[in-house]
């Protein structure tokens, strides 16, 4: 926690309190304080003040790798059953059950994404701010654009819709969406006439220079793999081929998001202000970095039998698990051998292990580090 806050009093509280909310497995504060040492209710009251003093959207954003080769945006449905009245709880895709959207945005690592962003939406808070689900898209966009330089922006395919990509173009910043082949589908080539979303079994179709909806010139890649009955087509600024493999990577990285849920529990959030919810999902995805990060060295010395003083060279990806030798590497994510592997490890080995992951976490959050590591 000291390379995440400046203040020492602040790190000490910030340490006990993501310490808890691991032990724990839940974001909610009551069960914070019950696995803090002393009264929870007076622990409760230093999660609240804790929360008061830091930006921890801020303290989010530390974790942004410049040399990431690109940026997943993902959003998922955070379902509000009992808080239908909520301020900016609306209603979810379904147009009936209660919720907001999250989007998450995130740094690939090691077959995993390491979280730095977020904003979260709904039709209610739409609507009381007169916008609309793209103007928060690019809210979100615009907070991060900078960061992104030429790297790509990856995208599913519920945002492969005109507008944005409008203005992801206007800006100059690169993407990588999956098309939605849906019923408004039209893509054409450069005379103008439709191009026919048609592929066979194990083939690859390549359409460079097309323009989605007649207007945004894109390169369109297309793969069929055998024993699939759907397509997956891409849409990209970056040459065809390039597209596809960092589509098929993020595709890889959609268990990050079933941790956030399944192992922290993020859907048990259930604040009355968007901005004390903003600061507990900030607060929680700060804690699965740090669990994730300890995680995965766990994982590297006990399924993939790294040396402790190799370990540092591991997580910053300037070594590799030997697969073949090691396949059970790839079973567990390095979260859930924390939380849920109960792993006998001597005490000696264990500080020998601590200061690595510490020396690591440094290049970590200080820039320097790697490029995706394929897993």
């Amino acid at each position: 926690m000291r390379y995440l806050l400046d203040d020492d009093k602040l790190v000490m509280l910030g340490s006990k309190i993501i310490r808890a909310l691991l032990d724990a497995q839940s974001p909610r504060i009551s069960n914070i304080a019950e696995k803090m040492k002393g009264k929870s209710g007076s622990c409760y009251k230093i999660i609240q003040r804790f929360l008061q003093k830091v930006d921890l959207k801020q303290v989010l954003l530390r974790f942004y790798q410049a040399e990431a080769s690109f940026v997943i945006g993902d959003p998922t449905e955070m379902k509000r059953f009992r808080a239908p009245k909520t301020s900016y709880v609306g209603t979810l895709s379904d147009g009936m059950t209660a919720g907001y959207w999250l989007l998450v945005l995130s740094m690939p690592y090691r077959g995993r994404a390491i979280p730095f962003s977020f904003v979260l939406y709904s039709s209610r808070t739409i609507a009381e701010q007169v916008t609309s689900r793209n103007q928060e898209h690019f809210r979100c966009f615009e907070g991060v654009k900078g960061l992104l330089g030429d790297r790509p922006l990856v995208l599913d395919r519920e945002f492969s819709y005109h507008e944005l990509m409008e203005i992801l173009t206007l800006e100059q910043i690169q993407f990588v969406i999956r098309l939605n082949e849906g019923k408004g589908v039209r893509i054409v080539d450069e005379e103008g006439k439709p191009i026919k979303l048609l592929i066979h079994p194990g083939d690859t179709i390549i359409r460079p220079n097309v323009y989605y909806l007649g207007k945004i010139k894109v390169n369109l890649i297309g793969y069929l793999q055998k024993g699939l009955s759907k397509p997956l087509w891409v849409i990209t600024t970056l040459k065809p081929e390039e597209g596809l493999e960092i589509y098929q990577q993020r595709m890889k990285i959609e268990q990050t998001f079933r941790d956030f849920k399944d192992l922290l529990h993020l859907p048990k959030l259930m604040n009355k202000h968007q901005h004390h919810l903003e600061q507990m999902i900030a607060l929680t995805l700060i804690a699965y970095n740090l669990g994730l990060w300890f995680g995965e060295a766990l994982r590297d010395v006990t399924y993939g039998h790294i040396p402790l003083s190799q370990v540092q060279l591991c997580l910053t990806g300037k070594l590799k698990v030997d697969l073949k030798k090691y396949p059970k590497w790839t079973i567990y994510s390095g979260l859930f051998v924390l939380l849920k592997q109960k792993l006998r490890i001597p005490k000696k080995e264990l500080n020998l292990l601590s200061r690595e992951v510490t020396k690591a976490f440094a290049h970590l959050i200080y820039g320097n580090v790697r490029s995706f590591v394929r897993t």
